[in-house]
């Protein structure tokens, strides 16, 4: 799949820009305001009682910083955090020698927990309830089991798919906190804040312009400042404007909601070659030369989060919104039972 710019999925130009605009403490951290009221008595309580956090599962969409969350409870914790994510561990031997190698208090943040095998889920059950883990001596009859401790720590899990996640782990977490899309007024001061740390000038309304049309999401935010930044740089004597932002913008192919060239493509397709919908998920990715799984991980969400697309039994349908915002006419013969929303 071609990289995109309007996307929450972590890329590799992200790397070396995240690290230095990530936040390292709760007052720091914009938005999620009812996560970090929770998040803060719970870190004040285990402090006072110099116990360790109870295990927590973030879940939301990707990009709204659920790795930088992670990190900050580990800082406000006063410990070391392990990094690692569920393809990473392919054998209960890797989670084992994971978990003998932390010290107390430490906290282990697996990404993208969903993604972890049965068998390694299994090693994990005992160590977060009981703080042991049950290691194979020997083969065949002669096989025996035994329990060695772990020290006792905090497992911060993050998913976006919080639905594959198995029951029996997804009990295990003492605490789950879901990770909603920002406002534009708390992605504005996000992006005001990295535009100082990377030492940009840039005025209110740009600022809030790239802010709007970033999807509610942090890392898309930062991501299109940094190419909005490289245009001002060349175009607009290196101040961002409200027009330095929109020109900038519009010439990476993103309209006033937001919307790429391949979201409209989804969009035209369905339009012009199925009058609107309905149209199954399959036919749609023959058609767009795009993979199932990404139209419905990746496209669809915000789509229908704007109330341009909706799921009917039938297949997918472009709602009235959708064809007034792409500039076209929708078809008299419109089939309202087709419209109705699938449970």
């Amino acid at each position: 799949m071609e990289e995109r710019l309007m996307t929450g999925t972590f890329q590799p130009e992200d790397s070396a820009v995240e690290m230095g605009l990530r936040p390292h403490t709760l007052r720091e951290y914009v938005g999620q305001q009812a996560v970090k009221d929770s998040l803060s008595i719970y870190i004040q309580a285990a402090l006072s009682r110099h116990d360790a956090l109870d295990h927590m599962l973030l879940y939301g969409p990707p990009g709204l910083g659920k790795t930088t969350l992670a990190t900050i409870v580990a800082s406000e914790m006063g410990q070391n955090i392990r990094v690692t994510s569920g393809p990473a561990i392919e054998r209960p031997g890797d989670l084992a020698s994971i978990l003998a190698n932390l010290s107390q208090g430490d906290v282990l943040f697996i990404d993208e927990i969903h993604r972890l095998s049965r068998s390694v889920e299994e090693v994990l059950y005992p160590a977060m309830e009981d703080f042991a883990i049950d290691i194979m001596i020997g083969k065949g009859p002669t096989a025996r089991s035994i329990r060695v401790a772990v020290p006792k720590f905090t497992l911060v899990g993050a998913t976006t798919r919080a639905g594959q996640l198995s029951a029996p782990l997804r009990d295990r977490f003492g605490m789950l906190f879901r990770l909603e899309l920002y406002k534009p007024e708390e992605l504005a001061a996000i992006v005001k804040r990295s535009a100082s740390i990377l030492e940009v000038q840039a005025e209110d309304g740009g600022i809030l312009e790239i802010a709007r049309r970033s999807r509610g999401t942090p890392r898309i935010a930062n991501r299109m400042l940094k190419r909005v930044r490289d245009y001002a740089q060349v175009k607009g004597g290196g101040v961002i404007t409200i027009d330095i932002a929109r020109e900038a913008i519009a010439m990476q192919g993103v309209d006033e909601l937001g919307l790429d060239k391949v979201d409209r493509a989804v969009l035209t397709c369905m339009m012009e070659k199925f009058g609107g919908g309905p149209v199954g998920l399959d036919t749609l990715a023959a058609t767009t030369g795009e993979d199932a799984v990404t139209i419905e991980d990746v496209y669809e969400p915000y789509l229908m989060q704007l109330g341009f697309l909706m799921r009917t039994p039938r297949g997918r349908v472009c709602t009235p919104a959708a064809w007034e915002h792409m500039g076209k006419t929708m078809p008299a013969a419109a089939d309202e039972p087709q419209m109705k929303m699938e449970l």
